[in-house]
Protein backbone atom coordinates (compact mmCIF):
# COMPACT_ATOMS: atom_id res chain seq x y z
CA UNK A 1 0.00 0.00 0.00
CA UNK A 2 1.48 3.35 -1.00
CA UNK A 3 1.67 6.26 1.41
CA UNK A 4 -1.30 8.09 -0.12
CA UNK A 5 -3.60 5.06 0.14
CA UNK A 6 -2.35 4.31 3.65
CA UNK A 7 -3.16 7.85 4.76
CA UNK A 8 -6.59 7.72 3.15
CA UNK A 9 -7.36 4.39 4.81
CA UNK A 10 -6.22 5.72 8.17
CA UNK A 11 -8.36 8.83 7.84
CA UNK A 12 -11.43 6.84 6.81
CA UNK A 13 -10.93 4.48 9.72
CA UNK A 14 -10.79 7.43 12.10
CA UNK A 15 -13.89 8.92 10.56
CA UNK A 16 -15.67 5.59 10.78
CA UNK A 17 -14.73 5.29 14.46
CA UNK A 18 -16.12 8.76 15.12
CA UNK A 19 -19.29 7.98 13.21
CA UNK A 20 -19.71 4.70 15.09
CA UNK A 21 -19.37 6.55 18.39
CA UNK A 22 -22.08 8.95 17.31
CA UNK A 23 -24.22 6.05 16.10
CA UNK A 24 -23.81 4.26 19.43
CA UNK A 25 -25.16 7.38 21.10
CA UNK A 26 -28.20 7.16 18.85
CA UNK A 27 -28.61 3.43 19.37
CA UNK A 28 -28.71 3.94 23.10
CA UNK A 29 -31.82 6.04 22.64
CA UNK A 30 -33.64 3.53 20.42
CA UNK A 31 -32.54 3.41 16.79
CA UNK A 32 -35.96 2.55 15.39
CA UNK A 33 -37.30 5.92 16.53
CA UNK A 34 -34.34 7.89 15.18
CA UNK A 35 -34.03 9.15 11.61
CA UNK A 36 -30.33 9.60 10.83
CA UNK A 37 -29.10 11.66 7.92
CA UNK A 38 -25.50 11.37 6.72
CA UNK A 39 -25.42 15.00 5.64
CA UNK A 40 -22.48 16.05 3.43
CA UNK A 41 -22.19 19.65 4.61
CA UNK A 42 -22.31 21.54 7.88
CA UNK A 43 -24.82 24.19 8.91
CA UNK A 44 -23.27 27.68 8.96
CA UNK A 45 -26.24 29.56 10.43
CA UNK A 46 -29.28 28.41 12.45
CA UNK A 47 -30.82 31.86 12.83
CA UNK A 48 -34.14 31.72 10.93
CA UNK A 49 -33.72 35.36 9.90
CA UNK A 50 -30.33 34.98 8.25
CA UNK A 51 -29.92 31.29 7.36
CA UNK A 52 -29.16 31.02 3.65
CA UNK A 53 -27.24 27.80 3.13
CA UNK A 54 -27.45 24.09 3.86
CA UNK A 55 -28.83 24.84 7.33
CA UNK A 56 -32.27 24.98 5.72
CA UNK A 57 -32.34 21.18 6.07
CA UNK A 58 -32.41 21.57 9.85
CA UNK A 59 -34.62 24.64 10.04
CA UNK A 60 -37.33 23.11 7.82
CA UNK A 61 -38.00 20.58 10.59
CA UNK A 62 -37.95 23.17 13.38
CA UNK A 63 -39.72 26.18 11.86
CA UNK A 64 -42.63 26.72 9.51
CA UNK A 65 -43.78 29.39 7.11
CA UNK A 66 -47.22 30.61 6.21
CA UNK A 67 -47.31 28.45 3.07
CA UNK A 68 -45.39 25.68 1.29
CA UNK A 69 -44.76 25.18 -2.44
CA UNK A 70 -45.83 21.82 -3.89
CA UNK A 71 -44.42 21.18 -7.38
CA UNK A 72 -46.56 19.85 -10.18
CA UNK A 73 -45.97 16.90 -12.47
CA UNK A 74 -47.34 15.53 -15.74
CA UNK A 75 -50.81 15.22 -14.23
CA UNK A 76 -51.04 18.08 -11.73
CA UNK A 77 -50.12 21.74 -11.58
CA UNK A 78 -47.89 23.27 -8.94
CA UNK A 79 -49.77 24.70 -5.96
CA UNK A 80 -49.29 26.61 -2.74
CA UNK A 81 -50.17 24.59 0.36
CA UNK A 82 -51.48 26.14 3.59
CA UNK A 83 -49.17 25.80 6.60
CA UNK A 84 -49.33 28.38 9.40
CA UNK A 85 -51.86 30.24 7.27
CA UNK A 86 -55.09 28.45 6.39
CA UNK A 87 -56.33 30.92 3.77
CA UNK A 88 -55.34 34.14 2.03
CA UNK A 89 -56.77 36.68 -0.35
CA UNK A 90 -55.36 39.49 -2.44
CA UNK A 91 -56.83 42.85 -3.42
CA UNK A 92 -57.69 43.69 -7.01
CA UNK A 93 -54.54 45.81 -7.40
CA UNK A 94 -52.33 43.02 -6.04
CA UNK A 95 -50.86 45.21 -3.30
CA UNK A 96 -52.78 44.05 -0.22
CA UNK A 97 -52.59 40.47 0.99
CA UNK A 98 -54.62 39.18 3.95
CA UNK A 99 -53.65 35.88 5.59
CA UNK A 100 -55.81 33.98 8.08
CA UNK A 101 -53.64 32.12 10.58
CA UNK A 102 -54.14 28.59 11.87
CA UNK A 103 -55.75 28.48 15.31
CA UNK A 104 -54.27 26.34 18.08
CA UNK A 105 -50.62 26.47 16.97
CA UNK A 106 -48.02 27.09 19.66
CA UNK A 107 -44.34 27.89 19.55
CA UNK A 108 -41.87 25.64 21.32
CA UNK A 109 -41.86 28.00 24.30
CA UNK A 110 -45.62 27.45 24.71
CA UNK A 111 -46.82 30.82 23.42
CA UNK A 112 -49.56 30.90 20.76
CA UNK A 113 -49.14 31.75 17.10
CA UNK A 114 -50.64 35.22 16.51
CA UNK A 115 -50.57 37.91 13.87
CA UNK A 116 -48.18 39.87 16.11
CA UNK A 117 -45.75 36.95 16.02
CA UNK A 118 -45.90 36.87 12.22
CA UNK A 119 -45.41 40.63 12.01
CA UNK A 120 -42.50 40.58 14.47
CA UNK A 121 -40.77 37.66 12.75
CA UNK A 122 -40.80 39.27 9.34
CA UNK A 123 -39.88 42.70 10.68
CA UNK A 124 -36.88 41.24 12.56
CA UNK A 125 -35.81 39.40 9.41
CA UNK A 126 -36.14 42.59 7.34
CA UNK A 127 -34.34 44.73 9.93
CA UNK A 128 -31.33 42.41 10.10
CA UNK A 129 -31.27 42.33 6.31
CA UNK A 130 -29.12 39.21 6.01
CA UNK A 131 -29.51 36.00 4.07
CA UNK A 132 -32.65 36.00 1.92
CA UNK A 133 -34.34 38.97 3.62
CA UNK A 134 -34.63 40.54 0.16
CA UNK A 135 -37.74 38.42 -0.46
CA UNK A 136 -39.72 40.80 1.80
CA UNK A 137 -38.48 43.90 -0.03
CA UNK A 138 -41.92 44.80 -1.48
CA UNK A 139 -43.56 44.74 1.97
CA UNK A 140 -44.09 48.32 3.17
CA UNK A 141 -46.31 47.63 6.19
CA UNK A 142 -47.71 44.70 8.18
CA UNK A 143 -51.01 45.15 10.01
CA UNK A 144 -52.53 42.96 12.71
CA UNK A 145 -56.28 43.74 12.83
CA UNK A 146 -57.10 40.46 14.59
CA UNK A 147 -55.07 37.87 16.54
CA UNK A 148 -55.35 35.40 13.65
CA UNK A 149 -55.39 37.83 10.74
CA UNK A 150 -52.35 39.58 9.28
CA UNK A 151 -52.39 42.08 6.42
CA UNK A 152 -49.41 42.90 4.19
CA UNK A 153 -49.19 46.15 2.24
CA UNK A 154 -46.87 46.01 -0.78
CA UNK A 155 -45.14 48.67 -2.83
CA UNK A 156 -45.99 46.78 -6.02
CA UNK A 157 -48.01 43.66 -6.86
CA UNK A 158 -46.15 40.50 -5.92
CA UNK A 159 -47.14 36.81 -5.48
CA UNK A 160 -46.87 36.94 -1.69
CA UNK A 161 -48.33 33.45 -1.23
CA UNK A 162 -45.36 32.14 -3.24
CA UNK A 163 -42.85 34.38 -1.45
CA UNK A 164 -44.18 33.15 1.91
CA UNK A 165 -43.34 29.58 0.85
CA UNK A 166 -39.61 30.35 0.61
CA UNK A 167 -37.17 27.90 2.14
CA UNK A 168 -35.18 30.78 3.63
CA UNK A 169 -36.18 33.99 5.48
CA UNK A 170 -39.88 33.05 5.54
CA UNK A 171 -39.80 31.22 8.88
CA UNK A 172 -42.11 32.42 11.66
CA UNK A 173 -40.62 32.36 15.16
CA UNK A 174 -41.63 33.12 18.73
CA UNK A 175 -41.77 36.71 20.04
CA UNK A 176 -39.54 35.68 22.94
CA UNK A 177 -36.67 35.35 20.44
CA UNK A 178 -37.08 38.71 18.72
CA UNK A 179 -34.42 40.31 20.93
CA UNK A 180 -32.00 37.38 20.63
CA UNK A 181 -28.89 37.72 18.54
CA UNK A 182 -27.41 35.40 15.94
CA UNK A 183 -25.15 33.76 18.54
CA UNK A 184 -28.17 32.67 20.61
CA UNK A 185 -29.61 30.67 17.71
CA UNK A 186 -26.21 29.29 16.74
CA UNK A 187 -25.73 27.99 20.27
CA UNK A 188 -28.50 25.50 19.46
CA UNK A 189 -31.52 27.44 20.73
CA UNK A 190 -34.69 27.61 18.65
CA UNK A 191 -38.11 29.26 18.67
CA UNK A 192 -40.18 27.48 16.06
CA UNK A 193 -43.60 25.90 15.67
CA UNK A 194 -42.34 22.84 13.80
CA UNK A 195 -42.61 19.18 14.76
CA UNK A 196 -39.06 19.06 16.13
CA UNK A 197 -36.88 21.24 18.30
CA UNK A 198 -33.09 21.37 18.55
CA UNK A 199 -31.91 19.39 21.57
CA UNK A 200 -28.20 19.13 20.83
CA UNK A 201 -25.97 21.02 18.44
CA UNK A 202 -22.27 20.38 17.87
CA UNK A 203 -21.07 22.69 15.08
CA UNK A 204 -19.33 20.78 12.34
CA UNK A 205 -20.35 17.45 13.88
CA UNK A 206 -24.07 16.98 14.34
CA UNK A 207 -27.46 18.45 15.08
CA UNK A 208 -29.98 16.41 17.07
CA UNK A 209 -33.67 17.29 17.00
CA UNK A 210 -36.37 15.85 19.28
CA UNK A 211 -40.09 15.66 18.63
CA UNK A 212 -42.30 18.34 20.17
CA UNK A 213 -45.37 17.13 22.02
CA UNK A 214 -48.70 18.52 20.85
CA UNK A 215 -47.63 19.41 17.33
CA UNK A 216 -50.62 20.81 15.41
CA UNK A 217 -50.34 18.74 12.23
CA UNK A 218 -50.90 15.04 11.59
CA UNK A 219 -48.21 12.72 12.93
CA UNK A 220 -48.07 9.30 11.20
CA UNK A 221 -48.15 6.04 13.10
CA UNK A 222 -44.62 4.95 13.93
CA UNK A 223 -43.34 8.48 13.48
CA UNK A 224 -39.74 9.28 14.32
CA UNK A 225 -39.07 10.83 17.70
CA UNK A 226 -35.56 12.07 16.97
CA UNK A 227 -33.63 13.36 13.96
CA UNK A 228 -29.87 13.06 13.95
CA UNK A 229 -28.02 15.08 11.31
CA UNK A 230 -24.56 13.53 11.18
CA UNK A 231 -22.20 15.77 9.22
CA UNK A 232 -20.23 13.38 7.03
CA UNK A 233 -18.18 15.16 4.39
CA UNK A 234 -16.46 12.01 3.13
CA UNK A 235 -18.69 10.38 0.51
CA UNK A 236 -17.13 6.94 1.04
CA UNK A 237 -18.02 7.03 4.71
CA UNK A 238 -21.52 8.33 3.94
CA UNK A 239 -22.04 5.43 1.55
CA UNK A 240 -20.80 2.96 4.14
CA UNK A 241 -23.22 4.40 6.69
CA UNK A 242 -26.30 4.18 4.46
CA UNK A 243 -25.41 0.67 3.29
CA UNK A 244 -24.78 -0.62 6.81
CA UNK A 245 -27.92 0.93 8.27
CA UNK A 246 -26.08 3.50 10.38
CA UNK A 247 -27.84 6.20 8.35
CA UNK A 248 -31.33 6.35 6.86
CA UNK A 249 -30.77 9.07 4.21
CA UNK A 250 -27.91 10.67 2.33
CA UNK A 251 -26.99 12.34 -0.95
CA UNK A 252 -23.95 13.51 -2.92
CA UNK A 253 -22.78 9.94 -3.47
CA UNK A 254 -20.74 9.65 -6.71
CA UNK A 255 -23.04 8.84 -9.61
CA UNK A 256 -20.90 5.90 -10.71
CA UNK A 257 -21.77 4.14 -7.43
CA UNK A 258 -25.52 4.38 -7.87
CA UNK A 259 -26.10 1.28 -10.01
CA UNK A 260 -24.69 -1.00 -7.33
CA UNK A 261 -26.74 0.81 -4.69
CA UNK A 262 -29.91 0.37 -6.76
CA UNK A 263 -29.32 -3.39 -6.65
CA UNK A 264 -29.25 -3.34 -2.85
CA UNK A 265 -32.73 -4.34 -1.57
CA UNK A 266 -32.12 -2.38 1.63
CA UNK A 267 -31.88 0.90 -0.27
CA UNK A 268 -34.08 3.10 -2.41
CA UNK A 269 -32.25 5.38 -4.83
CA UNK A 270 -34.68 8.23 -5.49
CA UNK A 271 -33.88 10.24 -8.62
CA UNK A 272 -36.02 13.20 -9.68
CA UNK A 273 -35.53 16.38 -11.71
CA UNK A 274 -34.26 19.19 -9.53
CA UNK A 275 -34.12 22.96 -9.64
CA UNK A 276 -30.33 22.84 -9.22
CA UNK A 277 -27.75 24.06 -11.68
CA UNK A 278 -24.01 23.53 -11.29
CA UNK A 279 -22.16 26.58 -12.52
CA UNK A 280 -18.81 28.33 -12.26
CA UNK A 281 -18.81 32.08 -11.64
CA UNK A 282 -15.92 33.84 -13.39
CA UNK A 283 -14.10 36.49 -11.35
CA UNK A 284 -14.72 39.43 -13.66
CA UNK A 285 -12.64 41.70 -11.41
CA UNK A 286 -9.38 39.90 -12.15
CA UNK A 287 -7.39 39.95 -15.39
CA UNK A 288 -7.63 38.33 -17.85
CA UNK A 289 -11.14 37.19 -16.79
CA UNK A 290 -12.22 40.82 -16.98
CA UNK A 291 -12.28 40.31 -20.76
CA UNK A 292 -15.50 38.88 -22.22
CA UNK A 293 -13.75 36.92 -24.99
CA UNK A 294 -11.46 35.18 -22.49
CA UNK A 295 -14.48 34.08 -20.47
CA UNK A 296 -16.24 32.98 -23.65
CA UNK A 297 -13.20 30.94 -24.61
CA UNK A 298 -13.19 29.17 -21.25
CA UNK A 299 -16.88 28.33 -21.65
CA UNK A 300 -16.22 26.97 -25.16
CA UNK A 301 -13.56 24.72 -23.66
CA UNK A 302 -15.92 23.22 -21.10
CA UNK A 303 -16.80 19.54 -21.84
CA UNK A 304 -20.58 19.74 -21.31
CA UNK A 305 -21.56 16.36 -22.75
CA UNK A 306 -18.65 14.55 -21.10
CA UNK A 307 -19.64 15.92 -17.68
CA UNK A 308 -23.21 14.68 -18.15
CA UNK A 309 -21.96 11.26 -19.26
CA UNK A 310 -19.14 10.74 -16.78
CA UNK A 311 -20.26 12.94 -13.93
CA UNK A 312 -23.95 12.02 -13.77
CA UNK A 313 -23.97 8.69 -15.66
CA UNK A 314 -26.30 10.35 -18.15
CA UNK A 315 -28.87 11.41 -15.54
CA UNK A 316 -28.08 15.12 -15.77
CA UNK A 317 -29.25 17.47 -18.49
CA UNK A 318 -27.62 20.34 -20.34
CA UNK A 319 -27.98 23.60 -18.43
CA UNK A 320 -29.70 26.26 -20.54
CA UNK A 321 -28.37 29.15 -18.50
CA UNK A 322 -29.44 30.71 -15.25
CA UNK A 323 -32.95 29.36 -14.64
CA UNK A 324 -33.45 25.56 -14.80
CA UNK A 325 -36.34 23.76 -16.45
CA UNK A 326 -39.50 23.51 -14.37
CA UNK A 327 -39.41 27.14 -13.22
CA UNK A 328 -41.20 29.89 -15.12
CA UNK A 329 -38.68 32.11 -16.84
CA UNK A 330 -36.65 29.13 -18.04
CA UNK A 331 -35.21 29.89 -21.49
CA UNK A 332 -35.37 26.67 -23.51
CA UNK A 333 -33.80 28.48 -26.49
CA UNK A 334 -30.98 30.16 -24.59
CA UNK A 335 -27.86 30.81 -26.74
CA UNK A 336 -25.65 28.43 -24.78
CA UNK A 337 -22.19 27.52 -26.10
CA UNK A 338 -21.11 24.05 -27.18
CA UNK A 339 -17.66 22.59 -26.64
CA UNK A 340 -15.40 23.94 -29.40
CA UNK A 341 -11.69 24.01 -28.60
CA UNK A 342 -10.68 25.61 -31.89
CA UNK A 343 -13.12 28.47 -31.43
CA UNK A 344 -11.81 28.87 -27.88
CA UNK A 345 -8.23 28.98 -29.16
CA UNK A 346 -9.16 31.68 -31.69
CA UNK A 347 -10.78 33.89 -29.03
CA UNK A 348 -7.76 33.58 -26.77
CA UNK A 349 -5.51 34.57 -29.66
CA UNK A 350 -7.69 37.63 -30.36
CA UNK A 351 -7.09 38.79 -26.80
CA UNK A 352 -3.37 38.04 -26.95
CA UNK A 353 -3.51 35.30 -24.29
CA UNK A 354 -0.31 33.28 -24.54
CA UNK A 355 0.12 29.71 -23.22
CA UNK A 356 0.96 29.70 -19.52
CA UNK A 357 -2.22 31.22 -18.08
CA UNK A 358 -2.92 29.78 -14.61
CA UNK A 359 -6.39 29.77 -13.03
CA UNK A 360 -7.78 28.49 -9.72
CA UNK A 361 -11.21 26.87 -9.43
CA UNK A 362 -12.72 26.37 -5.96
CA UNK A 363 -15.52 23.95 -5.13
CA UNK A 364 -16.96 22.17 -2.09
CA UNK A 365 -15.12 19.05 -0.95
CA UNK A 366 -18.45 17.22 -0.74
CA UNK A 367 -19.42 17.76 -4.38
CA UNK A 368 -18.15 14.80 -6.37
CA UNK A 369 -19.76 16.15 -9.54
CA UNK A 370 -17.81 19.40 -9.23
CA UNK A 371 -14.59 17.41 -8.98
CA UNK A 372 -15.41 15.40 -12.12
CA UNK A 373 -16.36 18.57 -14.02
CA UNK A 374 -13.14 20.24 -12.92
CA UNK A 375 -10.91 17.34 -13.98
CA UNK A 376 -12.51 17.09 -17.41
CA UNK A 377 -12.35 20.86 -17.92
CA UNK A 378 -8.74 20.91 -16.76
CA UNK A 379 -7.82 18.36 -19.45
CA UNK A 380 -9.43 20.45 -22.21
CA UNK A 381 -7.79 23.66 -20.98
CA UNK A 382 -4.36 22.01 -20.98
CA UNK A 383 -4.65 21.65 -24.76
CA UNK A 384 -5.02 25.45 -24.88
CA UNK A 385 -1.97 26.06 -22.71
CA UNK A 386 -4.05 26.94 -19.64
CA UNK A 387 -3.41 25.37 -16.25
CA UNK A 388 -6.51 24.96 -14.10
CA UNK A 389 -5.74 24.27 -10.45
CA UNK A 390 -8.61 22.55 -8.64
CA UNK A 391 -9.01 23.66 -5.05
CA UNK A 392 -11.58 21.65 -3.06
CA UNK A 393 -12.57 23.37 0.18
CA UNK A 394 -15.03 23.02 3.02
CA UNK A 395 -18.10 25.01 1.99
CA UNK A 396 -17.75 27.65 4.73
CA UNK A 397 -14.11 28.27 3.80
CA UNK A 398 -14.91 28.46 0.09
CA UNK A 399 -17.76 30.88 0.72
CA UNK A 400 -15.66 33.09 3.00
CA UNK A 401 -12.90 33.25 0.40
CA UNK A 402 -15.44 34.20 -2.24
CA UNK A 403 -16.82 36.99 -0.05
CA UNK A 404 -13.36 38.45 0.51
CA UNK A 405 -11.55 40.97 -1.70
CA UNK A 406 -12.25 39.94 -5.33
CA UNK A 407 -8.64 40.73 -6.24
CA UNK A 408 -7.47 38.09 -3.74
CA UNK A 409 -10.27 35.56 -4.29
CA UNK A 410 -10.58 32.61 -6.64
CA UNK A 411 -10.71 32.82 -10.43
CA UNK A 412 -13.72 30.51 -10.75
CA UNK A 413 -16.23 29.81 -7.96
CA UNK A 414 -18.14 26.57 -8.56
CA UNK A 415 -21.35 25.79 -6.70
CA UNK A 416 -24.94 24.68 -7.02
CA UNK A 417 -27.90 27.01 -6.69
CA UNK A 418 -31.46 26.10 -5.77
CA UNK A 419 -34.28 28.60 -5.34
CA UNK A 420 -35.13 30.53 -2.22
CA UNK A 421 -38.61 30.48 -3.67
CA UNK A 422 -39.66 29.33 -7.10
CA UNK A 423 -39.07 32.36 -9.29
CA UNK A 424 -36.40 33.39 -11.83
CA UNK A 425 -35.83 36.52 -9.75
CA UNK A 426 -34.16 34.44 -7.04
CA UNK A 427 -31.50 33.09 -9.41
CA UNK A 428 -30.82 36.34 -11.22
CA UNK A 429 -30.92 38.66 -8.22
CA UNK A 430 -28.66 36.55 -6.02
CA UNK A 431 -26.11 35.50 -8.61
CA UNK A 432 -25.86 38.35 -11.13
CA UNK A 433 -27.38 41.52 -9.68
CA UNK A 434 -24.81 44.11 -8.59
CA UNK A 435 -23.72 43.72 -4.95
CA UNK A 436 -21.75 46.29 -2.97
CA UNK A 437 -20.59 43.54 -0.62
CA UNK A 438 -20.31 40.04 -2.13
CA UNK A 439 -22.74 37.46 -0.82
CA UNK A 440 -23.62 35.03 -3.61
CA UNK A 441 -22.65 37.11 -6.65
CA UNK A 442 -19.22 35.56 -6.26
CA UNK A 443 -18.08 36.39 -9.78
CA UNK A 444 -18.66 40.07 -8.88
CA UNK A 445 -20.55 40.66 -12.13
CA UNK A 446 -22.19 44.06 -12.55
CA UNK A 447 -24.24 45.32 -15.48
CA UNK A 448 -26.68 48.21 -14.84
CA UNK A 449 -28.88 47.17 -17.78
CA UNK A 450 -29.19 43.64 -16.43
CA UNK A 451 -29.92 45.04 -12.95
CA UNK A 452 -32.70 47.23 -14.37
CA UNK A 453 -34.33 44.33 -16.21
CA UNK A 454 -34.19 42.10 -13.13
CA UNK A 455 -35.73 44.84 -10.99
CA UNK A 456 -38.44 45.70 -13.49
CA UNK A 457 -39.33 42.04 -14.05
CA UNK A 458 -39.67 41.56 -10.30
CA UNK A 459 -42.14 44.46 -10.12
CA UNK A 460 -44.20 43.00 -12.97
CA UNK A 461 -44.26 39.43 -11.63
CA UNK A 462 -47.58 39.92 -9.88
CA UNK A 463 -49.44 41.77 -12.65
CA UNK A 464 -47.88 40.99 -16.03
CA UNK A 465 -46.09 37.67 -15.88
CA UNK A 466 -45.56 37.36 -19.68
CA UNK A 467 -43.73 40.70 -19.74
CA UNK A 468 -41.82 39.82 -16.57
CA UNK A 469 -40.79 36.51 -18.09
CA UNK A 470 -39.60 38.25 -21.26
CA UNK A 471 -37.45 40.65 -19.22
CA UNK A 472 -35.99 37.83 -17.13
CA UNK A 473 -35.06 35.98 -20.33
CA UNK A 474 -33.47 39.12 -21.81
CA UNK A 475 -31.38 39.51 -18.64
CA UNK A 476 -30.35 35.84 -18.79
CA UNK A 477 -29.26 36.13 -22.40
CA UNK A 478 -27.02 39.08 -21.61
CA UNK A 479 -25.45 37.12 -18.74
CA UNK A 480 -24.81 34.21 -21.13
CA UNK A 481 -23.50 36.41 -23.95
CA UNK A 482 -21.12 38.19 -21.56
CA UNK A 483 -20.06 34.79 -20.17
CA UNK A 484 -20.46 35.83 -16.55
CA UNK A 485 -20.48 32.13 -15.70
CA UNK A 486 -20.11 28.71 -17.23
CA UNK A 487 -23.36 26.77 -16.79
CA UNK A 488 -22.14 23.21 -16.43
CA UNK A 489 -25.09 20.89 -15.88
CA UNK A 490 -28.57 20.67 -14.41
CA UNK A 491 -28.19 17.98 -11.79
CA UNK A 492 -30.97 15.57 -10.88
CA UNK A 493 -31.91 15.20 -7.23
CA UNK A 494 -30.55 11.81 -6.17
CA UNK A 495 -31.23 10.84 -2.58
CA UNK A 496 -30.51 7.44 -1.08
CA UNK A 497 -32.89 6.28 1.61
CA UNK A 498 -33.30 3.02 3.52
CA UNK A 499 -36.07 0.90 2.04
CA UNK A 500 -37.93 0.49 5.34
CA UNK A 501 -38.70 4.24 5.46
CA UNK A 502 -42.30 5.09 4.57
CA UNK A 503 -43.78 8.33 3.25
CA UNK A 504 -40.72 9.83 1.54
CA UNK A 505 -41.17 12.31 -1.31
CA UNK A 506 -38.70 14.80 -2.74
CA UNK A 507 -39.64 18.46 -3.16
CA UNK A 508 -37.10 20.20 -5.44
CA UNK A 509 -38.24 23.62 -4.23
CA UNK A 510 -36.43 22.90 -0.95
CA UNK A 511 -32.94 21.73 -1.80
CA UNK A 512 -32.06 18.47 -0.02
CA UNK A 513 -34.65 19.03 2.70
CA UNK A 514 -36.39 16.04 4.26
CA UNK A 515 -39.63 16.80 6.09
CA UNK A 516 -39.18 14.06 8.68
CA UNK A 517 -42.57 14.51 10.32
CA UNK A 518 -44.09 12.88 7.24
CA UNK A 519 -41.95 9.74 7.58
CA UNK A 520 -42.11 6.54 9.60
CA UNK A 521 -40.27 3.24 9.74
Amino acid sequence: MNRRNFLKTTVLAALATAATARWNFAMAQGASQIFTLAYPTSFPDLDPATSFSNDGAVLANVYEGLTRYIPGDEKTEAKIEPRLATAWEVSADGKTWTFTLRDGVTFHDGTPLTSEAVKGSIERTKKIGGGAAFIWGPVTAIETPEPLKVVFQLSEPQPLDLIASAGFAAWIYAPSSFDKDNAWFNAGNDAGTGPFRISRYEPGQRAVLDRVEGYWDTVPDGAFQTISFEIIEDTTLAQNMIESGQADWTYSIPFENLEAMKANPDLNVVSNPSFETLFGLYNVKRAPLDKVKVRQALSLAFPYDDVIAAGTMGLGTRAKGVVPAGIWGHDADAPIPSTDLEAARALLAEEGIEPGLELVMTYSTTQALSAVAGELWKANLETLGITLTLQPMAWEAQWQLGKSDPKAAQDIFVMFWWPTFVTPYDYLFNLFHTEEKPNFNLGYYSNPEVDAKIDEAAKLSGTDRPRAEALFIEAQRTVIEEAAAVFMVDRPNVHIIRSDIKGYTDNPAYGHVTFVNELSR
